[in-house]
Formats: C-alpha cells, sequence, structure tokens
C-alpha cells in the first residue's frame, strides 16, 4: 500500500486543509497540526519508499512552500496562493518520489 501512496495529493491536501482550518476556526495552531499531520505521513512514506535524501528534499520543499504561500498570499490573495502552492508541491512530490508508483 506504501508503494503506491499519492504523497503529492496528500502534500497538496495538507496544505489546502491546515490553511482552511486555520481559516474557519480562527485558529492558526489547529491548522497547524492538520498541515503537520499531513506531513508527517508524507515523511513517514518517503523514508519507507524512497531514502533519506528524498525524504529530506521533498521535506523542505512543503517548508518552502508553506513559507511561499504566506509571501504570496500578499500579492494574489490567501486562497489563491494556497492553491498554487499545493499544486506545485504536488508536482514535486509526484515528479521525485510517486511517479511510475500511483496507479
Amino acid at each position: 500500500m506504501i508503494e503506491r501512496a499519492p504523497t503529492g495529493a496528500l502534500a497538496a491536501t495538507g496544505l489546502i486543509a491546515g490553511f482552511g482550518v486555520a481559516a474557519a476556526s480562527g485558529s492558526r495552531a489547529l491548522g497547524g497540526v492538520v498541515l503537520a499531520a499531513f506531513g508527517v505521513t508524507c515523511i513517514v512514506i518517503w523514508l519507507r519508499r524512497d531514502d533519506r535524501r528524498t525524504a529530506l528534499r521533498l521535506t523542505i520543499v512543503g517548508l518552502v512552500a508553506f513559507a511561499v504561500s504566506h509571501v504570496l498570499g500578499l500579492l494574489i490573495g490567501a486562497w489563491p496562493s494556497v492553491f498554487a502552492v499545493a499544486a506545485a508541491t504536488a508536482y514535486v512530490c509526484w515528479r521525485y518520489s510517486d511517479s511510475g508508483r500511483v496507479g
């Protein structure tokens, strides 16, 4: 099952759901818990399926996407920014971990 887990979709969902929960509840911490839960799930999958180097690189991609979403949000709005970084993160995860395994 882990071999086919779509981490691109999981990572993107974590970014979107984390922001959605934070916005809806007014609690950034609660949104962070949601984001972290998805992130840790992805990391566990990458460590078991790929290797430490891939897990580290993709974790950094996710953290950078999170940071960029805040800056980009000032330019294009919060939700468009979250969707943009989620899409980019999903692609990078698919490209470097999921491709050839999902389906």
